[in-house]
C-alpha cells in the first residue's frame, strides 16, 4: 500500500510524475500476481489514515512492515487544526559556504540566515516524529499490526560541510525528534513483539534533497568519487540493501545511537576526505573534473521520467492515465 499526495492528469496540464510512477507500479505488480493499492490525499489527516485501516482490514488483515518517509513544506495537525511550515535554515548564525545552481552548472555562494521565532519548533512539527507515531498508535489501536511487525523511518545525517544547513539546523533538530519517538516506538511496539528503526541514508538525487542548497554540489562530487570507487548505489539498490542485508535477515548492525547506517559507504573515511579535497579546490570551471553533475543532471531528469533509454520523446502520448486501484 502506498500513500502518497500527487496530482492527476487534467485537460490542461498533466498529472505529476509521481501520479505516473504509481500507475506504472500498480501495472507492474498486477502483472506478476502482487496486491498493490494507492491512496491519494493528505497523510498526515485522520482520514487517511481511517481509510487505510480499512483497506488494511478488508484486504490484508494486518501488515508487518510500515515505511514512514514524507516530505513536506507543511503540516496541518490533525488534532488541533493548526498549520506548521518547516524551513531549511541554521541555527545561531547565518551560515555561508559554496552551492551548485543545478540549471546552469555554476558554482556560486549562498548565505542563508539563521533561524528565528519559532522556526524550530514549526519545523520539527512537520519533519520530525509526531505523525509517524500518531500513525504507529493509530494502526496498533485498530489490531492491523502483525506480531514482530517493523516501522522505519528514513532520515540522513551527511557530511560535516553540510551540518550548518542540515544536521545542526532546523531540520536536525527534527531528526532528532524522529530518533526521540522511535525509542518510544520501540516501547509501545513490545506488546507485538515489534520494532522500530531509524534508517541513516546515503545521499539521492530526490526532490527533496534537490532543493536543500549546499547539497546538490556535495552529492556532484560525491557521486563522482563512488562511481569511480565502485561502491556508488541509487535509492532502488540501497533500499534493496537496506531490507536485504539489515531489515530482513535478523543483522540490522546498529550504531551506538541505535541507529541503522546505510550511508556506511558514504560516511567512509577515505570517500569523505578525497570529498573534501574537492570540495575545497572546487569552482564552476573545474566542476566536471571534480565533480559529477551530469550524472546529477541525469539523476534529477529520471525522477521525471526524462532521458530514459528506448523512449521516443517525441511520439504522441495520453496523458490521461488512471491508477488502477484509485480509478
Amino acid at each position: 500500500m502506498g500513500i502518497f499526495f500527487e496530482r492527476p492528469a487534467e485537460d490542461d496540464r498533466t498529472a505529476t510524475a509521481g501520479w505516473y510512477n504509481s500507475a506504472a507500479f500498480e501495472k507492474e505488480a498486477q502483472a506478476a500476481g502482487l496486491y498493490a493499492r494507492s491512496f491519494n490525499g493528505d497523510a498526515y489527516s485522520d482520514a487517511m489514515k481511517a481509510e487505510v485501516i480499512a483497506a488494511i482490514k478488508a484486504d490484508l488483515g494486518q501488515v508487518d512492515c510500515v515505511i514512514y518517509s514524507l516530505a513536506s513544506p507543511r503540516r496541518t495537525d490533525p488534532k488541533t487544526g493548526d498549520v506548521y511550515k518547516s524551513v531549511l535554515k541554521p541555527i545561531g548564525e547565518k551560515y555561508t559556504n559554496k552551492n551548485l545552481n543545478t540549471t546552469t552548472g555554476v558554482v556560486n555562494e549562498i548565505s542563508i540566515e539563521p533561524a528565528q521565532g519559532d522556526d524550530i519548533e514549526q519545523t520539527i512539527a512537520v519533519m520530525g516524529g509526531a505523525d509517524w507515531e500518531l500513525w504507529m498508535d493509530a494502526l496498533q489501536e485498530a489490531g492491523v499490526l502483525a506480531e514482530g511487525v517493523t516501522t522505519v523511518s528514513y532520515s540522513y545525517i551527511g557530511p560535516e560541510v553540510t551540518w550548518p544547513i542540515y544536521k545542526n539546523g532546523t531540520i536536525g533538530r527534527a531528526k532528532e525528534d524522529l530518533e526521540n519517538v522511535q525509542r518510544a516506538l520501540d516501547a509501545k511496539l513490545a506488546p507485538l513483539k515489534g520494532k522500530a528503526w531509524v534508517s541513516v541514508n546515503k545521499a539521492l538525487v530526490t526532490q527533496a534533497s534537490s532543493a536543500i542548497p549546499v547539497v546538490p554540489l556535495y552529492i556532484s562530487l560525491l557521486y563522482k568519487v563512488m562511481k569511480a570507487d565502485g561502491t556508488h548505489e541509487d535509492t532502488i539498490e540501497q533500499m534493496d540493501r537496506l531490507f536485504r542485508e539489515r531489515l530482513c535477515n535478523g543483522n540490522p548492525q546498529p550504531d551506538e545511537a541505535g541507529r541503522i547506517r546505510v550511508d556506511d559507504w558514504e560516511m567512509t573515511p577515505a570517500v569523505q576526505q578525497l570529498v573534501g579535497e574537492r570540495w575545497a579546490q572546487v569552482n564552476t570551471e573545474n566542476l566536471a573534473e571534480f565533480g559529477d553533475f551530469a550524472g546529477y543532471q541525469a539523476s534529477f531528469l529520471r525522477l521525471f521520467g526524462f532521458g530514459l533509454e528506448g523512449v521516443d520523446y517525441a511520439a504522441d502520448t495520453n496523458p490521461m492515465v488512471k491508477v488502477p486501484s484509485i480509478a
